[in-house]
């Protein structure tokens, strides 16, 4: 594993490609805004609040199967039944889960009826959403969000830093939510496409990464993501969690590069399907 500066140095075609890779996806919808936006008519507190559960529930399931959860979920308990009194019971929130998985097997299956309550809870303490992020910093808004069941307590905290992104990114990355200016900000959302990426693809693809710690990871991440994006890092980190993540049919990079025939990183992708390039287009 080496700097990202030396790997930038060291692998311009690489980096360069990457970058493309980044740009092909920056427009590439949020799975999770893509679900609560399709709510019409309704209080930003509705959207704000689905996404959160979204987020929260995001762990060892592909992406459509989290929206289809998220999607089921609505349907069951929709807009306010997420927080209003009385809550669903646990057996009913489980019953939609068995349903949509069509089995219980899931390690956050027995957690989930509480992460519905806890998002709940926190919306009844927070009633008006969108004045919680408007008088907060990004920074407290993290903090705020470890009132969440499941959204973590130390650092890094990446389903709060994921959180506080799609609130504040504009559409189709977030929701577009306004809130009080500050320089510093929480880190970059360091998904599971990103990690793959960064150690298939980027300064850690020599080995090592698994090595790290969670803030060494973390690191390392926050700073390619500012070096493919220098404008709008999350850009980066919103286009890496689609690298080799499993989508209706097949990887969604696949699935979006014509099974990897438009993809910039065809050259270097190991995962690559193989064409005769030459007689595609």
């Amino acid at each position: 594993m080496v700097s990202v500066k030396r790997f930038v140095q060291d692998e311009p075609a690489l980096f360069k490609a990457s970058q493309e890779f980044v740009c092909l996806f920056a427009s590439s919808p949020d799975p999770i805004v893509h679900v609560v936006c399709k709510a019409k008519a309704v209080p930003p507190t509705v959207r704000i609040a689905w996404m959160l559960l979204g987020t929260v529930l995001f762990q060892n399931r592909s992406y459509p199967e989290i929206v289809a959860l998220l999607t089921a979920l609505y349907k069951k308990f929709p807009a306010e039944k997420l927080w209003t009194l009385p809550v669903p019971g646990g057996k009913e929130i489980e019953a939609v889960v068995e349903e949509t998985f069509g089995s219980r097997n899931w390690n956050l299956f027995e957690n989930v009826a509480g992460i519905f309550w806890s998002v709940g809870m926190f919306v009844r303490h927070h009633p008006d959403l969108e004045a919680w992020a408007r008088e907060r910093t990004p920074e407290e808004m993290w903090r705020d969000l470890g009132e969440i069941y499941f959204m973590g307590k130390s650092n890094p905290r990446p389903k709060a830093s994921a959180a506080v992104y799609r609130l504040l990114a504009p559409a189709p990355l977030g929701l577009g939510i306004a809130c009080r200016s500050a320089k510093r900000m929480p880190p970059l959302p360091l998904t599971m496409g990103a990690r793959r990426f960064l150690a298939i693809l980027g300064p850690a693809k020599e080995g090592g990464f698994a090595d790290l710690n969670p803030e060494e990871k973390q690191k390392l991440a926050n700073k390619y993501f500012v070096a493919l994006a220098p404008e709008n890092p999350y850009l980066g980190a919103h286009s890496l969690q689609f690298f080799l993540e499993q989508g209706s049919e097949d990887f969604i990079c696949r699935q979006h590069t014509k099974h990897c025939i438009k993809c910039p990183l065809y050259e270097f992708c190991g995962y690559a399907e193989h064409h005769d390039k030459a007689g595609l287009c």
